[in-house]
């Protein structure tokens, strides 16, 4: 399961499902703490029915060794650039029925975080997306292969695939 990859890792669970990673917000500045690998690890999370599945959805990571370096800051500290590689199971829950998706999100990622709130994902490998709006359908998806993720920051996501495939999640666990 291991991948040697720019990982998306922790920051999938949370940043795709709508929320701002904590870690991608309060990431200490300072020259010693870009010079190497640090922890990103990703939170629980639940969305409600109809927003990504017609029901319920619990995520939680079973694996999560993500690790993040920051490549580029602005001005006043925050990442602009950040590499994210790790192994990163979360188990997608359907809370009506307890049926469970163990989602392999071990993908690497470089994040460009933009000054307008909006982010640029290159990836290489499997991510866990959930869509609202974007040219996917509403659903919840491992996405796998070599891909861009362009999201609005309003939250519109455009996966353009250069090479991969996608996994219905709501599908296995309805």
């Amino acid at each position: 399961m291991r991948r040697t990859v720019l990982a998306i890792g922790s920051i999938l669970a949370t940043t795709l499902l709508g929320a701002t990673p904590a870690h991608a917000t309060a990431h200490q500045s300072g020259p010693h703490h870009d010079l190497g690998w640090t922890p990103a690890p990703s939170a629980p999370w639940d969305v409600a029915a109809g927003l990504r599945c017609d029901f319920a959805i619990h995520g939680e990571p079973v694996v999560d060794e993500v690790v993040q370096r920051v490549l580029a800051r602005y001005p006043d500290g925050s990442p602009k650039s950040v590499a994210y590689k790790g192994d990163l199971v979360v188990r997608v829950t359907n809370t009506d029925s307890d049926v469970f998706y163990d989602a392999d999100a071990s993908g690497s990622a470089i994040v460009e975080y933009r000054a307008d709130g909006s982010q640029f994902w290159s990836v290489l490998g499997p991510v866990l997306v959930g869509v609202g709006e974007g040219n996917l359908d509403r659903g919840m998806y491992v996405v796998d292969g070599v891909y861009t993720l362009d999201i609005s920051a309003s939250g519109h996501k455009t996966v353009t695939m250069a090479h991969g495939s996608t996994t219905d999640v709501c599908e296995r666990i309805a």
